[in-house]
């Protein structure tokens, strides 16, 4: 029996996966996010501990077995989160998520410190709002007694899983996002780091996916019910555990994440090297995931509900977006409502809504604000499109993936047949393959195939395509327009 764990943004998600039935049990416990200031992103990494450490009991249990009987364990979560660390290994505060703004300054210096070309060559990544660099830099500046505690800088779930087995590293895939990574060296650039001002020590040795780290310490034992010595794996970062336990295999295929923010992952049979986009490894040797992430989603729809629709179900506003045309009757959105990530990759970017008078009602508006978030998917097939990489099989996931209309509107704006995973266990379920993996319980990364279960394809709707191709243009042409907040 594997167990995966994945911390995302708005839950700790846990999953008993038996190699030759599947899926036997899941269970989650919520996360609460916070935003101190406007643009600032963060969480309470001691939540995800304590959250994982309540799940193991109850996710067994629903199982039908005993902790003990727990044979490898994975992690995934976001990325690149940024955790100053004590020298126990102790969170010194909450975790910098990867959609957090505040070092748009510190971006700036870097850019302009560094030769943005020769970086994006030496790394695959853009110095940007994903970078760890800016990050680092901003909490010297800012909060120095804390940095002067500061042992190790780690990630999310490298961190989580480090600390169930007592020991130190960096996952391959947040190295990747970093900024600070070599391709060439397969190592933290020295040079990288010292612009960051931090030293390589810093930072743990990397490992990949199925890696053995260690095995669960005694301490977590005695607390977890968990055998003393259980192999524990790297993990993976969520958005590639995610796109991996959703069949993605090969080049051209592609999976659109409708999750606390709005992912876009491609397969690719090479590494795609462009500032608007990430670059993570497939856990597949040979395999790449140039991916790009959008800072708001889930998080819009969930601001959208509580400030402009007290605190109305998502049902109900999906009916009455649905209730209202394509185009949203001429409203168009941006949904900059923490930056924007990628493809424009300005932390300061400002949302919008436009075309708005008197006739419009809360519906109109809340399907402006869902095809803005299709439209941003349409953005990124056409920075992928320019690399030759064009969707050639294509998927759905995550909890927007419920929604019908939701997903409708994002097959009619992007011209993609979208085949919905069905009940996606998520990133958690990748955790666990790759506990396998490790353990060897499984030989190869395709054999994720016989768990993945598909339902009916959304075709897009062609009677739709005039419509949502003007009010694209209307959308490319808002962020030109609006610009930054100052």
């Amino acid at each position: 029996m594997l167990l995966g764990l994945d911390l995302g943004t708005t839950a700790v998600k846990a999953v008993v996966l038996d190699p030759a039935r599947g899926i036997v049990a899941s269970d989650s416990l919520p996360n609460e996010h916070s935003s101190p200031h406007p643009g600032w992103s963060e969480q309470d990494a001691g939540a995800w501990l304590a959250n994982a450490l309540a799940l193991i009991p109850r996710v067994c249990a629903a199982a039908g077995i005993a902790v003990g009987d727990i044979s490898g364990l994975g992690v995934a979560g976001c990325v690149p989160c940024v955790l100053l660390l004590d020298e126990d290994d102790e969170p010194l505060r909450p975790a910098l998520l990867y959609n957090d703004a505040r070092a748009h300054a510190e971006i700036e210096e870097l850019a302009a410190e560094l030769d943005r070309a020769e970086v994006l060559r030496r790394t695959g990544a853009g110095v940007t709002q994903q970078s760890v660099g800016p990050k680092l830099r901003w909490l010297q500046r800012h909060e120095p007694e804390l940095w002067a505690r500061t042992a190790r800088v780690a990630g999310s779930y490298d961190w989580l899983a480090g600390y169930l087995a007592d020991t130190a590293f960096s996952e391959r895939n947040w190295a990747l996002e970093s900024g600070l990574y070599d391709l060439d060296d397969d190592d933290y650039a020295r040079d990288l780091c010292a612009a960051a001002g931090i030293e390589r020590g810093l930072l743990g040795p990397i490992r990949d996916p199925r890696q053995v780290i260690g095995g669960v310490s005694g301490d977590v034992a005695a607390h977890s019910g968990l055998a003393e010595g259980v192999p524990i794996v790297a993990g993976l970062a969520d958005h590639v555990s995610s796109a991996f336990a959703a069949g993605l295999a090969e080049h051209g295929d592609l999976l659109v994440k409708l999750g606390g923010s709005v992912d876009v992952l491609a397969c690719s049979d090479r590494p795609l090297l462009d500032e608007r986009l990430y670059l993570d490894a497939h856990p597949s040797p040979g395999l790449w995931l140039p991916n790009g992430c959008m800072a708001s989603g889930g998080s819009g729809v969930r601001w959208f509900q509580r400030e402009l629709a007290a605190g109305a179900g998502l049902a109900v506003l999906d009916g009455e977006a649905a209730a209202t045309p394509p185009g949203a009757g001429g409203i168009v959105m941006l949904p900059y409502l923490l930056g924007e990530k990628t493809p424009v990759n300005d932390p300061l970017a400002s949302g919008a809504i436009v075309g708005l008078s008197a006739a419009h009602g809360r519906g109109h508006v809340f399907r402006a604000l869902l095809e803005s978030f299709a439209y941003g998917v349409r953005h990124h097939l056409e920075v992928l499109a320019e690399h030759g990489v064009r969707p050639q099989r294509a998927r759905v996931t995550n909890g927007g993936a419920s929604s019908v209309l939701w997903k409708q509107i994002v097959a009619d704006v992007t011209g993609l047949v979208l085949e919905p995973v069905v009940d996606h266990p998520g990133s958690a379920l990748g955790a666990a393959y790759a506990a396998g993996m490790g353990t060897g319980a499984f030989a190869e990364w395709s054999e994720i195939a016989s768990f993945v279960a598909l339902g009916e394809p959304l075709e897009p709707r062609p009677e739709h395509a005039a419509a949502y191709d003007e009010r694209y243009r209307t959308y490319r042409a808002l962020y030109g327009a609006i610009g930054s907040a100052a």
